[in-house]
């Protein structure tokens, strides 16, 4: 039996940009790993370069260029995939030799495009083993579910839509036979995303699918009970606030699926939110926020907000100053305002000066900072689970059930050196900032 990995034709890969993205490249190296072709981790000497690029802001776009430009100078054969793949004319311009161009989850073109410059190898199963899960980029103990593509929502701010095309969801049976082979290899936490979490299901009049011989229906909340069947910490992401996310909180309370609501509420004054076109009643999301507190008191809220959206007065940043006070979000993100290209935003009057944002975002994550803190002081002295994320010489560090990895903040056990990655612990927090705690086994 001939080993023909050492022959095989190796690929480059670049991920940029956020979770959906990296979900994108998890599925194109599982299906060139099972091609038989070697995934590498730098440019010299491969075949071929993939750059699977961000196009959601103007930071991103550069960023994705950058790395373009990077890959062509340290190998010269680079195709290029992903969100600001939607855009070839703009890619074109700054580097025409680029050997081709694909938009986000267009993975057999992806494939179609590797088979053309590095032919498909000999491929031969029993020295190029693929684990069942598919390749992963995140650690062992967590991933993401990607539940759905695209969006329904035509936010003024937003071109996901015009790259990512309208709401397309996973059928349930999918979605769960990932989930399961997931836990079956080890993960502990699975991080469910998409656009729009919250609307799965809706462009199929949530169909009724089944798995393990049972009907379920395809929605979020039905996904959520099934998930919990699981054994693993499920985290929801990207959740807008419509009036059946209501259903998921005794889940939360019961201890099905984590404590933990991921919503982008984007502003707080009736007028932004109407010229951004975004869902939802300032007045209504506070009352929400009380009553689902109430029903889940353990509950973790994180949002993301944007400052200096064209017309934005004093009044109306005020306005946002005041629901942060009020709706005290455990973690929050605020972003300035930036023109996306193609986003309808840029047409809007009241274009606010720089100086004026740089202004607003320090107010806005002074306030945040101080909400934040508190609600970190205040669990001083009580006891969590934690996951486990990395070990050294100087101890652990995790995440509480109100931390989502890269975004939120972490729990640091200093000196706990005989831990593992994975680990879940009981944890008595000692000590605590702005966005960290400390603690130490509960024994």
């Amino acid at each position: 039996m001939s080993n023909t990995t050492s022959t095989a034709p190796t690929i480059g890969f670049v991920s940029l940009g956020c979770p959906k993205n990296l979900v994108d490249s998890e599925r194109i190296l599982t299906e060139l790993r099972t091609d038989g072709y070697q995934v590498v981790s730098s440019y010299e000497g491969a075949d071929l370069v993939i750059v699977n690029t961000c196009g959601f802001i103007e930071g991103a776009v550069q960023e994705s260029l950058e790395a373009i430009g990077e890959a062509l100078a340290e190998n010269g054969k680079v195709i290029v995939t992903g969100c600001l793949g939607a855009k070839e004319n703009q890619i074109r311009e700054v580097h025409p030799k680029v050997l081709e161009i694909t938009g986000p989850h267009s993975y057999e073109q992806v494939l179609k495009h590797v088979h053309t410059y590095a032919p498909k190898p000999e491929y031969n199963p029993f020295t190029s083993l693929v684990p069942a899960q598919g390749i992963k980029l995140t650690p062992k103990h967590y991933a993401y579910l990607k539940i759905s593509e695209g969006c329904n929502h035509r936010c003024t701010f937003c071109i996901i839509p015009s790259m990512r095309g309208d709401l397309d969801s996973r059928p349930i049976g999918s979605v769960l036979d990932e989930a399961k082979r997931l836990a079956e290899a080890g993960v502990k936490e699975l991080l469910v995303i998409s656009q729009d979490t919250s609307a799965y299901g809706v462009d199929i009049k949530h169909r009724t699918g089944f798995w393990n011989g049972q009907p379920v229906k395809t929605d979020m909340v039905s996904l959520c009970e099934q998930l919990s069947s699981l054994g693993v910490w499920v985290r929801l992401h990207y959740v807008y606030p419509y009036p059946h996310v209501d259903n998921v909180i005794p889940l939360m309370a019961e201890g099905k699926i984590l404590p933990y609501l991921d919503i982008p509420l984007q502003h707080a004054s009736p007028k932004i939110l109407k010229a951004m076109k975004r869902p939802g009643s300032v007045e209504r999301t506070l009352e929400r926020i009380k009553r689902w507190r109430e029903i889940c008191p353990e509950l973790t809220l994180r949002s993301t907000f944007i400052v200096g959206f064209p017309g934005e007065t004093e009044e109306d940043f005020a306005m946002l100053l005041d629901f942060l006070s009020e709706a005290k979000l455990d973690r929050v993100g605020c972003f300035k305002y930036s023109p996306v290209e193609g986003a309808t935003a840029n047409e809007l009057d009241d274009q606010v000066p720089e100086d004026i944002k740089e202004q607003r975002f320090h107010r806005f994550m002074q306030l945040q900072q101080q909400i934040s803190a508190q609600r970190l002081q205040d669990k001083i002295g009580l006891t969590y689970p934690v996951i486990i994320d990395e070990v050294d010489e100087e101890g652990a560090i995790g995440r509480s059930m109100a931390d989502a990895p890269e975004i939120d903040g972490v729990v640091y056990l200093n000196g706990e050196t005989s831990l593992k990655t994975g680990d879940i612990v009981q944890v008595r927090i000692e000590n605590a900032d702005e966005y960290d705690l400390w603690g130490s086994v509960a024994r």
